[in-house]
């Protein structure tokens, strides 16, 4: 099983709409695919289900919300008591194979960073501290031990747009971090402090880990960054317009983080209705002339690649 984080501290620019049509595409190919929400706004758990399923039967007791408020994480329920299956979507799968299952949001998951935060204080010795700062960051991590989640070949973690204690726990969880982009100023502007914040807290982790030749079972980590995948992009005589072109040579050239070759165009007639029927675009529209579809196989064959899986249907 691989883990993937989905981030950029930059929100619009298609993070979401990238985490379900890669799946989605992971899932058509064979693959067992694991979709987590940990994103406040929620957008994820709706692209696959109505509002008012989420109100009628998930909102209370079957979100990543419920499995946070624990104390510790995980306390309270499950974390494989939460994963939901999507029926619409995997109908769509038909007989490829795969399956794509997800674990929603919360709408108040907003508030958990400040809970989760006052469990780190209280300590009186250094070693406490650091048990707590590893059992806390690490939570995600242990908990997807559990055996049920070894069916899945490929974990996909939507992030919020914060380097908060609950993305931090989806860090540590990971194997690889994508980072979705537009190729524009702000969108780019954080690209290396973000890979410094990573870094940072894998030190931070790793340090602790290893104080006194490991602390409660908890061993060092190593996410790294599989690369920038430039999203919204604007096409014109079948190349980005010369604006975004600068911003994508600019990364390339001065950025130490990976710049995938694939890239994903801006489609209203796609996107616009991104989850209609919580069936993502990708399965709604296979034709293999379609530019988009090209794309986003295109990717899935990067970031699989990357990842040493092995997809059935790759094209």
């Amino acid at each position: 099983m691989q883990v993937v984080a989905v981030m950029n501290y930059k929100g619009g620019v298609g993070k979401t709409t990238l985490t379900a049509n890669l799946g989605a595409v992971a899932a058509s190919r064979g693959m067992r695919v694991l979709l987590l929400d940990f994103d406040p706004q929620t957008n994820l758990t709706f692209s696959f289900f109505s509002i008012d399923d989420w109100h009628e039967r998930i909102k209370n007791e079957h979100t990543i919300k419920k499995w946070f408020e624990g104390d510790p994480p995980g306390s309270k329920v499950s974390l494989a008591d939460l994963v939901l299956t999507p029926e619409p979507v995997n109908t769509a799968l038909g007989d490829s194979g795969g399956r794509l299952d997800l674990i929603s949001s919360h709408l108040g998951l907003i508030n958990i960073d400040l809970d989760l935060a006052a469990h780190l204080g209280g300590s009186t010795t250094l070693d406490g501290s650091q048990r707590k700062f590893l059992d806390l960051h690490g939570c995600l991590r242990r908990a997807l031990q559990d055996d049920r989640f070894s069916e899945y070949d490929l974990v996909l973690i939507d992030c919020a747009p914060n380097f908060g204690i609950v993305t931090k726990t989806a860090i540590v969880a990971s194997e690889r971090i994508l980072v979705p982009a537009k190729a524009d100023y702000l969108s780019t502007l954080g690209l290396e402090y973000l890979a410094g914040s990573c870094n940072e807290l894998k030190q931070h982790f790793n340090d602790f880990a290893k104080h006194k030749g490991g602390v409660g079972g908890h061993w060092p980590i190593d996410p790294t960054i599989l690369g920038v995948v430039f999203t919204m992009v604007q096409i014109y005589s079948q190349k980005p317009t010369a604006s975004q072109s600068e911003y994508i040579e600019e990364v390339k050239e001065s950025s130490e983080i990976t710049v995938l070759s694939s890239m994903i165009r801006n489609s209203a007639r796609h996107f616009g209705g991104s989850g209609e029927g919580g069936v993502p675009s990708m399965l709604r529209r296979t034709t293999k002339d379609d530019d988009v579809v090209r794309e986003f196989h295109q990717l899935a064959d990067e970031v699989l690649g990357a990842l040493g899986l092995v997809s059935e249907g790759a094209r």
